[in-house]
């Protein structure tokens, strides 16, 4: 069997587990603090993958490539991340893993956008597709999901959307392996400035008076206990240096296209261990949200999927050009 395949099982595993390890230890942390751990450890994780990928293209940290790091840490991690934890607290994690799964939506429109990418017909069939089923789990009319939590999914989706829009064209230059450990260890650096920031004595002040109470003195060290320590290491090396690295290897293995499947499975498979170990229900709106939104999925992917080999790597020599 195709060693790839065993990495998308892994990737699917892992970030299928995310939302459910991050709402077993919810409330233990603040959620900067625990954006801030993780990051920093899976970036370290990530770098020998990152320094492999570096000599692999004979490619040398220039000025440029580190701003480009920062730039994409602070969108993708600082920003999107801090709304999937909130996120994650105020919604059941099932829930949050499926609404956050429906990110080609944003891509799609991204990508339009920003680098003027061509929305074929099937795209459009897909984000209507998967539009419907995120409606239809939301059940607007009858919901019992916080608000909060469906506002901060939307944003963490939106803004991860355009991370991975923003990211397209370092990755091209860089691969993707070394953009990701980069804008880790940036953001993770960005983070530990703002914990920073909010225990100086006027900006913690400011900030205890007003709505943003919850981000003055952020902790950094607290909260660690023998009895999180496992899933705080799953979390950290697991989900996030083991998921990204095993997608990464998957794409080495295969193709882009092919470990894109990750996010295919990952909305069927995170609700259901969510009620295995979450004890998370699984109403019937969930059950037709989903399956429209997989649905949505094997629509994008398909027509890419079922092509010929001849005519990937027509597109492959496209691209490289």
């Amino acid at each position: 069997m195709n060693r790839g395949y065993l990495f998308i099982a892994l990737a699917t595993l892992f970030f299928s587990t995310m939302e459910i390890a991050l709402k077993s230890i919810a409330g233990e942390f603040h959620p900067v603090q625990i954006n801030f751990t993780r990051f920093l450890v899976g970036g370290l994780f990530l770098i020998p993958f990152a320094g492999r990928a570096l000599r692999k293209h004979g490619v040398r940290l220039e000025r440029r490539m580190l701003l480009d790091f920062a730039f994409l840490g602070f969108v993708g991690i600082v920003v999107s991340m801090s709304f999937y934890q909130f996120a994650v607290e105020n919604a059941n994690a099932s829930v949050v893993a499926v609404l956050f799964s429906c990110n080609p939506v944003f891509v799609f429109v991204f990508a339009y956008l920003i680098l003027r990418a061509d929305i074929r017909r099937h795209h459009i069939l897909a984000l209507v597709l998967e539009c419907a089923g995120a409606l239809i789990l939301i059940n607007p009319l009858h919901t019992d999901i916080s608000l909060a939590g469906i506002v901060l999914s939307a944003l963490a989706t939106m803004t991860f959307a355009l991370y991975a829009v923003l990211g397209t064209n370092p990755c091209a230059r860089y691969s993707g392996v070394v953009v990701t450990c980069g804008s880790f260890l940036f953001a993770s650096l960005e983070m530990l400035i703002l914990i920073a920031l909010s225990h100086l004595g006027p900006v913690a002040d400011f900030l205890a008076d007003g709505p943003l109470a919850l981000f003055a003195n952020i902790p950094v060290l607290t909260g660690y206990t023998p009895a999180n320590l496992f899933i705080v290491l799953y979390i950290c090396i697991g989900v996030t240096g083991g998921g990204y690295a095993s997608y990464f290897m998957a794409i080495e293995s295969t193709s882009a296209l092919t470990a894109s499947l990750v996010f295919f499975f990952k909305p069927a498979l995170a609700p259901i261990l969510a009620l295995l170990f979450l004890r998370e229900p699984i109403p019937f709106n969930m059950v037709v949200g989903i399956l429209l939104i997989l649905l949505g999925s094997l629509v994008s992917l398909l027509p890419a999927l079922t092509a010929g080999p001849s005519v990937l790597l027509e597109r492959f020599a496209r691209w490289k050009r």
